[in-house]
């Protein structure tokens, strides 16, 4: 069995970390092909010896990219494509049909009630997922919610897989070394009381909640990893409150796959390990999750947390995590949690079984399942009549697309959708 991932980019995120992961214990031969953007986890994915290749795709309508997909698929001689994230979903189930592979998986990492990777959901995103859906052979869920939600979409129930996500628990254990290292080289008080979050600084994850209940609380610090559009937004709130020098946004963290300390841009900065140890809560606003990866993180550090949305944790009975605590999108009552919390003094709480659930190499075992039923469930692939020997020529021609992708930010929102 030889595999192509098919994934958007390879930017910093929990899709694309955990793509890595999962490629460290498939037991069979693989390789990825990246839409956009190359960044260090594609490095990380090469370090590792896995090729990567860079399709160079300049946009969500970037039809250009599906023929040289195509050949690429093709010339390739895979027996499975696998994709990961929207974009690659649509094109690369088109493509992986046209090149005649038709075992085809897409994983579907961030699928929300209301937003899908962190951008509104619409009609026209909803409707060409729907029909690019039945191109492939199953879909994989990363845990029961987004399961529930696919089939609210339409997506037959027997084409769907529940796979959920897996961390290398061990990677995010305390460690009081780095702790002081940490707090030493950010010049926080080694007796601080310092409060942590994780994620793109996008609307969706509600950042905004968080950077304000710190600023209602003198003296206690936060650490923020992460990039995106919210930044400056947030350092501008954070300065309005008089607390500029209480809020650190750190700038995009790596380190889940490989742990080690990382200069950014702006001088020292902890990896996510790192930052987990020196923290003493760990903070999830966003409302509207998939799985809850940087919830499962804290957790396995032996944080408290508190959580808006984490499907990892609340599809288990209660015992499995009991750090974690759901609390309303709203700043006065994260404020007051983070009060008794600092009240308390709360230390660390043993690893829970939660985060022993949600093991990395389990994962991968479910996911060669998935991929071993696929195959048998489809035909042998069977070469197309328009195939160009592989690295002969000009791309294969290829009959018109008849579908194009639609910017999720640009496409109409004709109802409104429910976030539960």
């Amino acid at each position: 069995m030889k595999v192509l991932h098919v994934i958007t980019d390879l930017d910093v995120g929990g899709a694309e970390q955990q793509l890595r992961l999962l490629l460290r214990r498939l037991p069979v031969p693989c390789e990825v092909l990246t839409l956009t953007s190359p960044g260090p986890v594609a490095e990380g994915i090469q370090a590792d010896g896995t090729p990567v290749t860079h399709l160079g795709m300049t946009g969500n309508r970037d039809l250009t990219a599906l023929p040289r997909l195509t050949r690429l698929i093709r010339d390739g001689g895979y027996d499975l494509v696998h994709t990961h994230l929207y974009r690659a979903c649509v094109y690369g189930r088109v493509a992986a049909r046209l090149a005649g592979v038709r075992a085809v998986v897409a994983t579907e990492h961030s699928l929300g009630d209301a937003v899908i990777e962190g951008r509104r959901l619409t009609r026209g995103v909803r409707t060409l997922y729907r029909a690019t859906e039945r191109l492939g052979t199953a879909t994989v869920a990363v845990s029961d919610t987004v399961a529930a939600r696919l089939r609210r979409w339409g997506v037959p129930e027997q084409r769907i897989h529940v796979v959920p996500n897996g961390i290398e628990a061990h990677r995010f254990g305390f460690d009081p070394a780095a702790r002081a290292l940490v707090r030493t080289r950010l010049g926080l008080p080694l007796d601080a009381f310092v409060v942590g979050g994780a994620g793109r600084l996008v609307p969706g994850k509600r950042f905004d909640v968080l950077v304000r209940a710190v600023t209602q609380l003198p003296g206690v610090h936060l650490l923020l990893a992460g990039a995106g559009p919210e930044r400056d937004m947030l350092r501008r709130m954070a300065e309005q409150f008089g607390s500029g020098d209480r809020i650190h946004l750190l700038g995009e963290r790596d380190g889940a796959v490989d742990g080690a300390a990382a200069d950014g841009p702006g001088g020292f900065g902890p990896d996510i390990p790192g930052l987990l140890s020196a923290i003493d809560v760990f903070v999830s606003p966003s409302p509207d999750e998939a799985f809850g990866l940087a919830v499962l993180e804290a957790l396995a550090s032996g944080l408290h947390v508190l959580y808006g949305s984490c499907p990892a944790v609340d599809e288990l009975p209660a015992d499995q995590a009991p750090g974690a605590r759901h609390f309303g999108l709203n700043v006065h009552e994260l404020a007051t949690a983070l009060r008794e919390l600092r009240r308390q003094g709360p230390g660390r709480l043993p690893v829970p079984p939660v985060v022993r659930r949600y093991d990395i190499t389990r994962s991968a075992e479910a996911l060669l399942s998935v991929y071993e039923q696929a195959l048998a469930d489809t035909p042998a692939r069977r070469s197309s009549p328009t195939a160009v020997p592989p690295r002969q020529g000009r791309a294969a021609a290829l009959p018109p697309a008849s579908v194009s992708l639609p910017d999720p930010a640009r496409s109409p929102d004709p109802s409104p959708i429910s976030n539960r």
